[in-house]
């Protein structure tokens, strides 16, 4: 498998990702499948969560990373509440968002931005 990998491009390697995982994102306030699996329930319940603490987010997209048993999630948003904020400030705003989930947590993976545009 390491050796295949080596070999793919990363556009190939990305579309691999995608198809092996769970992705759930929201554009403008429109949930959006990107892969043939359904979510999980605790996508679900995050997306949520997060939709409804940020509602200007430009964009918000959760995955379980764990295989599906919600131990571990990857968190992409983007928001402009996160403007002139550093980074770990925007961290602590999801976190306190997620206190109640983040107890049942093994890990949780978060990555802010503000929206360029």
């Amino acid at each position: 498998m390491l050796a295949l990998k080596r070999s793919l491009s990363g556009t190939m390697l990305s579309a691999l990702r995608v198809f092996h995982t769970n992705q759930v994102v929201v554009v403008s306030g429109h949930v959006q499948q990107r892969c043939v699996s359904t979510q999980t329930d605790g996508e679900t319940r995050i997306v949520n969560i997060l939709k409804e603490k940020f509602p200007s987010a430009a964009s918000l997209k959760v995955v379980d990373i764990s295989g599906g048993c919600g131990a571990m999630y990857e968190i992409h948003i983007e928001s402009s509440e996160f403007k002139g904020k550093r980074t770990i400030q925007q961290h602590k705003l999801v976190n306190e968002a997620l206190k109640e989930e983040i107890q049942g947590m093994h890990g949780l993976r978060i990555f802010t931005d503000v929206p360029k545009h």
